[in-house]
């Protein structure tokens, strides 16, 4: 083994050899005729002219040598189910998906929708879509209809997959009701409704012609077999949509190839999991996690890969662990968030359990802070491995590779750049590269390595625009993130730049929570900013000016609009955008030339000094904001 320093000097140096060798990790169908081509920055393609197939990586590469190996164990805790499937048994359901889509007229190319809980036939959807070619879009269960419209609009689906509903807490979440509007809603619908139906919902309507019943499919396709589709390597694998600063959401478009070279290699180099070894994934698929490490990187590996539906304390606070003892689990993937909820119980429930498996626990999704990474650490006795990334990027940017070297850790740090990755952290006025311990914009000096977002779906201006016109000098990748590295090379990501913000890992921009406020037709204008929680990471909280002052003119009005605000983002865009509070002001704080000082009110909401105010229009507005949050 070489050392961290070496691998990584050696990935952005000798660029062409490195990723050379790391894609002899995956199968080739038609070999690549050159590594790079970054003819057209900031634009990159990996592996040109190499043909390959993500769901052959996953699943039928293994059948010779591990058909019968556990490939997926999926967990409800929510209907009491547990299934396992071998990659034999994973490869019969994934070909009878396959079929039912090719059945609907979907191929290469066209895309498929999956608005889909926590259970298996959700990967055998992914993967379907991989199988032929197509291009999917999974939408987290959490966004309500006309969020999901939006993103049906810009995909343009075929065929959209869905279920009757999901369930948290021991409830139905009804999904299928959510859909049947959001297709009334877009201009452009899907032509048929794949449904699987768990039998949660006995309301769901059905349209006839339209809505196709999964288990009838999947009885006239169980003998199928479909021959994967050799993309070459640029074409797109799939489109996962994600907030920004403007309303609008963006579709990151992956490719194939580079793709499914990042996961391979970083299975090995970065979540130290061998073939035939277990991961154990707490995300969603709706999340760049949840493809990344639930379903694409751990079957690539030849791994076995656990897919749960529940929460981390029920049936009890132990039921994590209890699944790691089960399956012999030797590295767990989850959020900082979640990890908080867990340090609020009784250790004994975590000490009930064998433990002797789990080596590694690794964290991303939000900053780590340094308490809840020590409890951890103290807590199960294993290494935790905090790592810092991107839905754009779709796998680590920093993170210990401890495949690589067994390097120190820091708690509160995310530690090193990842291989490929060349990271640097920028002034943001001068651009200029700062010095040890300074505060910075953390940026990635093009070409992207492979695995990151290609562009942004049907927008290569979008692409540009957003992410390389900040230090246009360099081409230069903003991460909108601020960091600082100190003097032994360990980063600190300190928070966002811009207008996005971190809900217990979901990043949300204000922008679209705004949006969905101003939907109610009593409030005039709004600001949403992050607000620091000591659980969630951060949550959103708004401070409206409404049309009718007389609406908020006693508390009982008040709090009719606060629930009426409330009820109305929920129908926008779903209880993930809900704020944490709504606070009634007449004027919000701007410059004099129009901006919104979110910033400013930020600092007051958080308990800081709001800054510099020479350009304000009217101080008193910031008062109000006082008193709105002293009133609290």
């Amino acid at each position: 083994m070489t050392t961290y320093s070496e691998f990584h000097r050696r990935s952005v140096g000798e660029r062409d050899a490195f990723w050379r060798d790391e894609a002899k990790l995956i199968d080739w169908e038609t070999p690549f005729s050159d590594v790079l081509d970054y003819s057209r920055p900031p634009f990159a393609k990996w592996f040109v002219g190499g043909r390959t197939n993500i769901c052959h990586n996953a699943i039928d590469r293994h059948l010779a040598s591990r058909g019968e190996q556990t490939a997926l164990i999926y967990i409800s805790t929510e209907t009491g189910q547990q299934r396992s499937y071998t990659y034999r048994e994973l490869a019969a359901e994934v070909n009878r998906f396959a079929a039912m889509l090719k059945a609907q007229g979907a191929g290469r190319g066209d895309r498929v929708l999956i608005y889909m809980p926590m259970v298996a036939e959700a990967m055998f959807a992914m993967l379907a879509c991989a199988r032929i070619g197509a291009i999917h879009s999974v939408v987290f269960g959490g966004f309500a209809a006309a969020s999901l419209a939006t993103r049906i609009d810009d995909a343009r689906p075929k065929v959209m997959v869905t279920s009757d509903a999901g369930m948290r807490g021991g409830k139905p979440v009804p999904y299928k009701h959510l859909v049947d509007e959001s297709i009334r809603l877009a201009q452009y619908p899907p032509a048929k409704v794949i449904i699987v139906n768990r039998g949660l919902d006995a309301a769901m309507n059905i349209v006839a012609g339209r809505d196709l019943d999964y288990a009838t499919l999947r009885t006239q396709h169980m003998d199928a077999l479909v021959p994967c589709e050799w993309m070459e390597s640029s074409e797109p694998s799939y489109i996962l949509y994600t907030s920004g600063t403007t309303g609008k959401p963006k579709g990151v478009q992956r490719d194939t190839g580079g793709y499914a070279v990042a996961l391979a290699s970083s299975m090995r180099r970065i979540f130290c999991v061998e073939p035939g070894e277990t991961m154990f994934t707490t995300s969603d698929i709706g999340w760049v996690v949840g493809h990344s490490y639930i379903v694409y990187g751990p079957l690539i590996n030849g791994s076995t890969t656990i897919m749960y539906e529940g929460l981390p304390i029920r049936p009890d606070p132990g039921i994590w662990w209890k699944i790691v003892a089960e399956h012999k689990v030797k590295t767990m993937f989850s959020s900082p968030t979640a990890i908080r909820v867990l340090k609020k119980q009784d250790t004994a429930y975590m000490k009930a359990h064998d433990l002797s498996t789990l080596k590694y626990v690794f964290l991303a999704g939000e900053p780590l802070d340094e308490p809840t990474a020590r409890w951890a650490s103290d807590s199960l006795g294993v290494a935790i491995v905090d790592n810092y990334w991107q839905t754009e990027t779709g796998w680590p940017i920093l993170s210990a590779q401890l495949g690589v070297q067994e390097t120190p850790r820091k708690f509160g740090s995310p530690s090193f750049p990842v291989y490929g990755y060349d990271v640097r952290l920028l002034h943001e006025g001068t651009g200029k590269e700062v010095g040890a311990n300074e505060k910075g914009v953390l940026v990635i000096k093009p070409p992207m390595p492979p695995g990151c977002m290609t562009t942004v779906w049907g927008d290569d201006d979008r692409f540009v625009k957003t992410y390389f016109s900040d230090f246009p000098q360099d081409w230069a990748y903003s991460t909108f993130d601020w960091a600082t590295r100190d003097a032994e090379g360990y980063y600190f990501v300190l928070g966002r730049t811009d207008d996005v913000i971190n809900v217990a890992g979901h990043r949300l921009g204000t922008r679209e929570i705004e949006e969905a406020v101003q939907a109610h037709a009593g409030i005039a204008e709004v600001a949403v900013v992050g607000v620091a929680d000591a659980l969630k990471g951060q949550i959103p909280v708004a401070f409206a000016v409404v049309k009718d002052a007389a609406t908020v003119a006693t508390p009982e009005g008040v709090a009719k609009m606060r629930k009426e605000v409330m009820d109305t983002v929920d129908r926008q865009l779903g209880a993930i955008g809900r704020p944490g509070a709504v606070h009634f002001v007449t004027v919000l704080p701007k410059t004099r030339s129009g901006k919104l000082l979110r910033r400013s009110i930020q600092a007051l909401a958080e308990g800081r000094d709001p800054g510099d105010l020479t350009t304000i229009e009217d101080p008193a507005a910031l008062e109000q904001i006082r008193i709105a949050l002293a009133g609290k």
